[in-house]
């Protein structure tokens, strides 16, 4: 492995999420200095033990406020956005975060002369029916607009210990009756494991990926929502059944559980599912997947399973970074 100069500074927004867990401690590993920039450093002292004393190092930055983004970025080397939201609250819109929140960073980046690693989604498209999908397509625009050579991922839905996908449905599955369908379960999904998404941004960090391109990050197998519900039911030993509920009548309901203090469920999403998430064949034909930069995706049965049994044995998630 090529040797990190000790100096190497690395700068993630978003270092205390999901992924940004995953991704803060390949970095510490590689040998690189991490300064986390999250909303509440003081709910982020769980990275520190991810690295070695003194490597890693949290800021306070809100993407909404441009001054805090210069502070974050200044003498970094490299910067990494992972910042996103799921559904809108307050300030923490889709356009804030996802569109002018990218535009934010690029902008201090390109000022800081660091090269910039921007994570977006499948699914982004700037005429697509789900905001989420535009909002994430007008931020890798401003960002290759602000930066020409920011390389970009998109991962399709992610899994891990805490995500926010298999357990959601895992902890439904212990409740419900049934496992809703919506749009009858069709859409599918190519689901890549968090850490091989962090092992991609790595790679990145350290050169490997091409600069002003879009990877597109999906894992070894494509899979129906149906068949995502079967594996969930299949790990966690649960006979539900499987209840098909067309899109009109999913939306419907989604305006009422997106009240919720976390939404199960928002009209948005219900808009996202009307569209595959999956690695597009032009992706593959150009060489811009997760296979392209020498990684090989693992696969659900090899991670999931070591999580979602909980939920079968004590009904309770207490998962940890893997």
């Amino acid at each position: 492995m090529t040797e990190i100069p000790a100096e190497t500074l690395v700068t993630v927004f978003g270092g205390s999420g999901f992924l940004g867990r995953h991704l803060v401690r390949a970095l510490a590993r590689a040998g690189y200095r991490v300064r986390p920039a999250v909303r509440r450093p003081d709910l982020a002292g769980h990275l520190q033990p991810l690295g070695r004393v003194g490597q890693i190092h949290a800021v306070q930055a809100n993407l909404r406020y441009p001054g805090s983004v210069e502070a974050a970025v200044r003498d970094a080397d490299v910067v990494i956005n992972l910042v996103a939201v799921l559904y809108e609250r307050g300030k923490q819109t889709f356009e804030a975060v996802q569109a002018e929140g990218a535009f934010t960073v690029a902008q201090a980046a390109a000022a800081a002369g660091a090269r910039l690693i921007h994570v977006s989604a499948l699914g982004a498209d700037p005429d697509s029916s789900s905001l989420y999908a535009r909002t994430k397509a007008a931020g890798e625009a401003a960002v290759l607009a602000t930066v020409p050579d920011a390389t970009i991922f998109r991962p399709s839905i992610m899994f891990g210990p805490e995500d926010d996908f298999f357990n959601r449905f895992a902890a439904m599955a212990r409740m419900s009756p049934f496992l809703p369908l919506i749009g009858g379960g069709a859409t599918k999904f190519q689901p890549v494991f968090v850490g091989d998404v962090a092992q991609a941004i790595l790679k990145a960090t350290g050169g490997a990926a091409k600069g002003g391109t879009i990877y597109e990050l999906g894992g070894p197998e494509v899979r129906s929502f149906k068949q995502l519900m079967e594996y969930v039911l299949a790990v966690t030993e649960r006979k539900r059944l499987l209840l098909p509920i067309p899109f009109g009548l999913a939306k419907l309901q989604a305006h009422i559980l997106k009240l919720l203090p976390t939404p199960l469920l928002t009209p948005d999403q219900v808009e996202s599912l009307r569209t595959d998430n999956i690695v597009s064949a032009a992706a593959t034909a150009e060489g811009r997947t997760i296979g392209d930069l020498g990684i090989a995706p693992s696969a659900l049965e090899a991670i999931v399973p070591s999580y979602l049994w909980r939920f079968r044995k004590t009904g309770q998630f207490r998962g940890r970074v893997a």
